[in-house]
């Protein structure tokens, strides 16, 4: 087939260990909102409300191989550039209304990533009604790391999700601290959209989010999955 363009790049994400540099295609983004209590209670709100999902664009993959450091742009419009540190679930096959009893079988893999967020445009949009996609889903929104297969991995509830700012801890927590489960997410997720091979989960981030400044060193860890390194620059 011809374009009358040039068309866009297939975005990936480096698998861990994988043979001749094979990598992970990415077809959507999905992120749920508000997924750990502490968290929820810090943007002022409290209990396990009915899960809420937003979506980034596939390109605003900014992927990090384990041991490197991945320069992340200081982004416009903004004064106020939040972390959130998150696991990532990557899925392999795909399905529609599946089951929580099912859903891990749809799991191809896992990694750690970044929803960052330019927090005051957020705010700004939620004050006055209106979609706060600018506040989530601009260029290098989404750093992550290399997905590890599912089977090489042990994701279960005392499983450690961190971040670290310039060598100091600003968020700490266990996956198990998560208000809705990796099924519970699927099956939500799968009753509103066909998932599909390439998608990738963001489950939702712990207490501790704030602000980083060009200079920065954020560094991102989930036990038994990997680790993440990213640098704020101008």
């Amino acid at each position: 087939m011809a374009y009358v363009i040039p068309a866009p790049r297939t975005v990936s994400v480096p698998v861990k260990g994988a043979a001749d540099g094979d990598e992970f295609p990415v077809r959507r983004i999905y992120c749920v909102g508000r997924n750990y209590v502490e968290h929820a209670i810090e943007m002022g709100h409290t209990g396990r409300e009915a899960p809420f999902f937003f979506l980034k664009p596939a390109d605003a993959v900014l992927p990090a191989r384990e041991g490197e450091v991945a320069a992340m742009r200081y982004p416009s419009l903004t004064k106020s550039l939040h972390h959130e540190v998150e696991l990532v679930v990557a899925i392999g096959t795909g399905g529609r209304c599946i089951a929580a009893e099912r859903a891990m079988d749809h799991v191809w893999g896992y990694a750690v990533g970044l929803d960052m967020t330019r927090r005051d445009l957020q705010n700004d949009m939620k004050k006055q009604g209106r979609p706060w996609c600018i506040g989530k889903g601009f260029d290098q929104a989404a750093p992550i790391g290399a997905i590890v297969p599912a089977a090489q991995c042990r994701v279960g509830p005392e499983t450690a999700i961190e971040l670290k700012v310039n060598g100091s801890v600003r968020q700490a927590s266990t996956i198990g601290k998560l208000i809705w489960s990796i099924p519970e997410i699927i099956e939500q997720l799968s009753a509103a959209w066909d998932l599909a091979p390439g998608d990738l989960i963001f489950t939702g981030t712990p207490e501790g989010v704030a602000a980083v400044v060009p200079g920065d060193t954020l560094e991102a860890r989930v036990d038994g999955v990997g680790s993440l390194a990213v640098k704020i620059v101008e």
